[in-house]
């Protein structure tokens, strides 16, 4: 499964503005498979660009259906977003982290994410013509999202699955790897006689304890030995001269 696969099916869109935006946000995502049940001339070009700015290519190439049934036929799922619950609607809804868990993404073949129009939603019928609902949880005062921004989510949630399941932002270096910097920041505080006969086990203690609350990353805990290095060779040199 790749973005590739990934089709955005936008239903009776009202506003071309917002389609644009749509684009822009899959755009960002590296999505660029774009359904759309209506007709291509119901829009207007020029809004459309001007919100999608480079991502333009979309709307160039995107799709036109008479339904969703016939806009997800080549899918081996269609997901339909809607924020309404009720008997008439899906059984359950699931979050976008639990789609992208869904064990559908293992298989070959496109994958659809459907959203309804920006005033009415998916409409009952329209959602049964999905094999499975999504819910963006959001606050229940005011829980109706712009169609472009419910894109964006979803394209979101789709592009970390897909290609940056691993990444994090940095990774805190371990209780090991912490003890190195506290045995250096205790050396060079040694070195310029900072201890007497007793207290350095109670000063590593207090260092380990600080910085392990901190959640260092590697060039951190690097640029504090730095410091207590530097600073430990530069009281050397005063005590010399």
């Amino acid at each position: 499964m790749t973005l590739d696969d990934i089709c955005i099916v936008l239903t009776h869109p009202e506003e071309s503005r917002n389609i644009g935006s749509a684009c822009r946000a899959m755009a960002n995502m590296g999505i660029k498979k774009l359904r759309i049940v209506g007709k291509r001339e119901d829009y207007k070009d020029r809004q459309i660009r001007i919100l999608a700015i480079h991502a333009a290519y979309i709307w160039d190439n995107a799709e036109f259906f008479d339904s969703i049934t016939q806009a997800t036929s080549d899918c081996v799922i269609s997901a339909g977003t809607t924020r309404r619950r009720g008997k008439k609607r899906k059984e359950w809804l699931v979050t976008p982290e639990e789609f992208v868990s869904n064990g559908a993404f293992t298989e070959q073949g496109n994958i659809a994410v459907v959203f309804g129009n920006e005033r009415t939603g998916l409409t009952d019928e329209e959602l049964e013509e999905c094999t499975m609902g999504i819910q963006i949880p959001s606050s229940p005062e005011f829980p109706s999202l712009n169609l472009s921004h419910a894109v964006q989510i979803m394209c979101y949630t789709l592009y970390r699955k897909l290609e940056t399941p691993n990444f994090t932002g940095y990774t805190p270096i371990s209780l090991e790897r912490l003890d190195k910097t506290v045995t250096i920041i205790a050396d060079n505080l040694q070195k310029i006689g900072f201890f007497s006969v007793t207290g350095r086990p109670e000063m590593e203690n207090f260092w380990k304890g600080i910085l392990s609350r901190s959640a260092l990353s590697e060039g951190e805990a690097a640029y504090l030995e730095k410091i207590f290095t530097k600073a430990s060779g530069l009281a050397s040199k005063k005590v010399s001269s």
